[in-house]
């Protein structure tokens, strides 16, 4: 359990195993506790790195923050803890906006990425019905403000995620920082991370690095779609693992062994 200094914010991170480093990055809940379950299955085969996202959790911020810039900080972000824990190029898994995240760190800082492993991403601007979707979570955000955390997040459930994901989702346990981190997703990340314009050219560039993943459970749901779009655009297949949008939570130890087969085959190429 370490902390890093970076301008504006001061990054917790915990380190697990050993070998290869990955950095796992997270998604709506910023937290690295997320990732523990199947941390402890991936940690017998690298030195895994997890972290909450500044804002999120132990994280804290640190003076005035440029949110008209957000998700290329949370990129650099990646970038300066990667350069603290490695001399060497690492795998960056990000899972739903942590894969937006992923990308990016790509796209601005490729010479600390070997691999990034989007999974499930709702950059949902790369669907054909993109514009809908993104009217979907404004339309979230302005439930959040009208009644508050728990309809917005019922809504946000039960018409982005497959069931298992909003069973699980419904009932994750909750700690001192869930009211804290839910408030500041709303606020800064619901609208804004989905309707990025992710820089596809930048993207095919280094197509040879990325590989996408989604749950099979969430076919037909957004974030699946997306990456179904992105192997389209980038000419990268798309790897199905256990369970859905948070099948690492859900399905830890199934998901662990077909990611890293997956991970393995991919490196090799």
């Amino acid at each position: 359990m370490n902390t890093l200094e970076v301008p504006g914010a001061r990054l917790y991170y915990e380190t697990y195993g050993s070998g290869p480093l990955m950095l796992m990055v997270p998604g709506a809940n910023g937290e690295a506790n997320i990732f523990k379950m199947v941390t402890d299955h991936l940690a017998a085969h690298y030195t895994v790195v997890t972290y909450d996202r500044r804002g999120f959790s132990r994280s804290q911020l640190d003076g005035a923050q440029d949110y008209d810039h957000r998700l290329e900080t949370d990129a650099d972000d990646v970038r300066r803890l990667i350069e603290h824990l490695s001399d060497e190029p690492v795998t960056v898994f990000g899972s739903s906006s942590g894969g937006i995240v992923a990308l990016q760190v790509l796209v601005r800082h490729p010479s600390v990425v070997r691999t990034v492993v989007a999974h499930e991403p709702p950059a949902v601007r790369q669907l054909p019905d993109g514009q809908k979707w993104v009217s979907f979570f404004f339309g979230v955000y302005d439930l959040y403000r009208q009644s508050g955390i728990e309809p917005a997040l019922k809504k946000f459930r039960e018409q982005a995620f497959a069931e298992s994901d909003r069973q699980a989702m419904a009932g994750a346990p909750k700690n001192e920082y869930t009211l804290g981190n839910a408030h500041y997703w709303f606020v800064h990340e619901l609208r804004q991370y989905p309707a990025v314009d992710l820089d596809l050219g930048a993207l095919k560039a280094y197509a040879d690095r990325i590989v996408l993943m989604a749950g099979r459970e969430s076919r037909g749901y957004p974030t699946y779609e997306v990456n179904v779009e992105l192997g389209k655009k980038l000419g990268r297949e798309l790897i199905e693992l256990p369970g859905g949008h948070i099948g690492h939570l859900t399905q830890p130890a199934a998901f662990a062994r077909d990611f890293l087969r997956a991970l393995a085959r991919a490196q090799k190429k």
